[in-house]
């Protein structure tokens, strides 16, 4: 089983499609949900990204950014789908993921032991602590 994880904390899975291999989906035309693995070309989705509802990028390692930059990039496209990080993102990915572009998050239940909801629920106000903002904080008090 796996959980999937928003700024709201833990969840079920409520997608009920399925996904399609970026592979397999290169023959067919009808494909709403699409997995994409971490080296995967995102200018390739360019022609179908209007209509994908879901896309699902895998994060083999949380060593191993490319989903990120995926991630970033489909945003950049226009792409307005949801977009979820699946595997090894670690809660201290969290708010890194949801600026990047990501919706969610897929963990395993193994991987939600071992980093409760709590970890991710701290990292959920992704908007209020970024870099750019405590710069801009600190400027602000130093005028």
């Amino acid at each position: 089983m796996t959980v999937i994880i928003t700024d709201t904390g833990f969840g079920a899975d409520d997608w009920t499609i399925g996904f399609v291999a970026e592979a397999d989906a290169e023959a067919a035309n009808d494909i709403v949900s699409l997995d994409l693995a971490s080296d995967a070309n995102p200018a390739n989705l360019a022609n179908r990204l209007s209509s994908l509802q879901m896309i699902r990028v895998d994060f083999p390692s949380s060593a191993d950014g490319r989903g990120f930059t995926i991630a970033r990039q489909l945003r950049l496209m226009g792409y307005t789908g949801r977009l979820r990080a699946h595997g090894h993102v670690l809660a201290d990915q969290y708010a890194m993921a949801r600026r990047c572009g990501f919706d969610e998050v897929e963990i395993s239940d193994e991987l939600a032991q071992r980093q409760p909801e709590d970890q991710w629920l701290f990292r959920a106000d992704w908007k209020a602590h970024d870099y750019q903002n405590r710069m801009r904080t600190k400027a602000g008090q130093s005028a």
